[in-house]
């Protein structure tokens, strides 16, 4: 797996990151929200370097001129909830994207820091030959994007597959090394060293998803 760690260089994406991980501005749920949207557009920037690009003639009202723009047949896929705003970014961007919809979520067993990720609610086109964005805030243990991964597998088999998060763990990001593909990429704007014994980014941010969307019961 390729990985793209934009926090190896300083720019604007460190002040977005500064924010979602500040316990004074996370009460703020709509900036919050913001600067997830925000960090996929930047990654989403990024990302666009990768993709193909053909050569195209385009008339202004004065002139013809050449331009080179995307080929690539895109597919955004967010998992539910916490992946929606930087699904949003994204879409921003590939605003011509097709998009796919899952709820990967964990189910805890017998304890707090014992659990299994299932997927329920999965809405999706056809994969065959396009380009596969996968989206989740959060790179934890990295079982949720791989339940998703092989969820879709079914819808065909992409031709290029990109996955992009917020704030991801050296462990997570690993596991993802030794269970997806070798030539795909991941963009990243932090990678954090560990996680604690409820398989949380530390020092991460917390719930992505109830930072977000508000707090949630647990069932």
């Amino acid at each position: 797996m390729h990985i793209h760690n934009l926090s190896e260089q300083n720019s604007i994406l460190n002040q977005f990151i500064a924010e979602i991980r500040d316990v004074s501005v996370q009460n703020d749920s709509m900036r919050f929200r913001r600067n997830i949207e925000r960090i996929g557009e930047i990654l989403g920037y990024e990302l666009s370097k990768a993709l193909e690009f053909e050569t195209r003639s385009i008339t202004t009202p004065l002139a013809t001129i050449m331009t080179e723009t995307p080929k690539n047949d895109v597919v955004l896929c967010s998992i539910l909830r916490a992946g929606v705003p930087l699904h949003n970014g994204l879409l921003n961007y590939f605003d011509k994207s097709e998009n796919a919809f899952i709820s990967a979520y964990r189910h805890h067993l017998d304890n707090p820091e014992s659990f299994e990720i299932v997927v329920e609610y999965l809405a999706c086109p056809d994969l065959t030959g396009k380009t596969l964005i996968l989206a989740d805030p959060m790179l934890a243990t990295g079982q949720s994007l791989i339940a998703t991964y092989k969820a879709l597998e079914p819808f065909g088999k992409p031709k290029h597959v990109h996955i992009v998060a917020a704030i991801g763990a050296e462990p997570g990001v690993n596991y993802l090394k030794n269970n997806l593909p070798e030539d795909t990429n991941l963009w990243i704007a932090a990678i954090d060293k560990s996680l604690n014994n409820k398989g949380y980014i530390v020092p991460g941010l917390g719930d992505a998803g109830d930072l977000a969307f508000g707090a949630k019961l647990q069932h």
